[in-house]
């Protein structure tokens, strides 16, 4: 044990110590009046209701973690349920933005046809990469 341990192991045993002083001073009158406070609680506290601590359960990787009962806890299905849920929100979202920006650039080239139909500049022109920055500059 390194000193800090030391020090911290004799603080809670002055801890301790002060506790068991104040307890053991405390007045007749109000001990029992504790005592006859507990035993009601106790006596009416459920015989039959299950004592239920947390547990943290590590799962190795490839193995499902399970519930007291045998088959998998309603809250890993859950947790799985809502991950899979944003992952899928996700994929949507990214789709959704990809087809916006295929129909943004369908439109574009629908235009620059449409004006090289309309228009009488020779075809070579719209080859240009220059002509192409004039008409974005000029729209």
């Amino acid at each position: 044990m390194n000193t800090q341990e030391l020090e911290e192991l004799r603080f809670a045993d002055r801890v301790r110590a002060a506790l068991n002083a104040s307890a053991n001073a405390v007045e007749p009158d109000i001990a029992a009046r504790l005592a006859a406070s507990r035993r009601m609680a106790v006596s009416r506290k459920k015989a039959d209701a299950p004592q239920i601590a947390p547990v943290l359960v590590h799962a190795q990787a490839g193995q499902r973690s399970w519930g007291n009962e045998g088959h998998p806890s309603f809250g890993n299905f859950m947790r799985r349920f809502g991950l899979i849920g944003i992952l899928c929100a996700i994929a949507l979202s990214i789709a959704g933005v990809y087809e916006f920006q295929q129909e943004q650039r369908i439109d574009e080239l629908a235009d620059v046809d449409s004006a090289m139909l309309l228009d009488d500049l020779p075809p070579a022109a719209y080859a240009d990469h220059g002509f192409h920055l004039f008409l974005k500059r000029a729209e």
